[in-house]
């Protein structure tokens, strides 16, 4: 098989393939009974064309019979008249008319019988078509129930195009989600492990290590000097008690000292303006 051959062979494969895809049966039932239809019609109008030829011919024969009537008449009056001559002419047209005649009843009984034989065969197609017609019904009834059980069935099997459509759509769907879901928690690991921070700083290993040492460290030290202020608290407590006292009493000696120093003052005074009396 040459490469022409087996391309064209391919081709009309692939044609085969996509018309049996495409057909409807019932598109093709109801195609082939209007085609029946339109040869049914056909056949009628062949029927009646040759019924006109005929009655045409009929109609042809009846003027030709009154023609063969007329020049009879012609002929027994030319006898009476003693006119021979003219009765022959008036013969020789009969026997004209006569043999027309003849001609026209083997072609009207030809198509007398082409007529009823077209008959014939329009009522054997005709009831062909009515018989086509029961049967392409029945044939599309059970054509029709065939398929709607068909997608009844693959739709509770989920074998159907569109059902698998659908069912693909769910898994890729599902397989999205999954796949939102551990990326989701995945992210939430990372945040608490605080990888995106050091992901995001500029600082190496050993930066991180130095400053978490140096961060303990400060703790650590805090850490003694609130020990140390906890346990010092006490006496320093009593001290400042007693300097507290101490103070008030130095407090109340010096005010009392003052008032001391405030009375001689006075009396020193009141010395003094009695001795300026007496010298007066």
């Amino acid at each position: 098989m040459g490469i022409l051959s087996r391309a064209s062979y391919v081709v009309r494969s692939k044609l085969n393939s996509l018309l049996n895809r495409a057909e409807d049966p019932s598109e093709t039932l109801d195609y082939s009974y209007e085609q029946m239809r339109d040869e049914l019609q056909d056949v009628k109008q062949g029927i009646a064309d040759l019924t006109t030829q005929k009655k045409r011919l009929e109609i042809q024969k009846r003027r030709l019979e009154e023609n063969v009537e007329k020049h009879n008449e012609q002929a027994r009056e030319a006898v009476r008249q003693d006119r021979d001559d003219l009765a022959r002419q008036a013969l020789e047209k009969k026997q004209a008319k006569m043999n027309q005649i003849e001609e026209l009843e083997g072609q009207i009984a030809e198509l007398q019988s082409t007529q009823e034989n077209l008959v014939d065969k329009k009522n054997e197609l005709q009831n062909r078509i009515e018989e086509f017609r029961t049967k392409k019904e029945t044939m599309k009834a059970r054509y029709e129930a065939a398929e709607a059980s068909s997608r009844v069935s693959e739709a509770l099997t989920g074998v159907g195009d569109e059902m698998e459509d659908t069912s693909r759509a769910i898994e890729r769907a599902e397989e999205r989600t999954d796949e939102m879901e551990a990326r989701s928690e995945a992210m939430d690991e990372l945040v608490d492990t605080g990888a995106f921070d050091d992901a995001m700083s500029d600082k190496d290993n050993i930066d991180r290590e130095l400053e978490s040492g140096r961060t303990a460290s400060e703790v650590d030290t805090e850490l003694e000097t609130l020990k140390a202020d906890v346990d010092g608290g006490g006496s320093s407590g009593d001290a400042d008690a007693e300097a507290s006292a101490e103070s008030s009493d130095s407090s109340v000696e010096d005010v009392e000292s003052v008032d001391e120093v405030d009375v001689s003052d006075s009396a020193v005074e009141a010395e003094l303006e009695e001795l300026k009396d007496d010298d007066a």
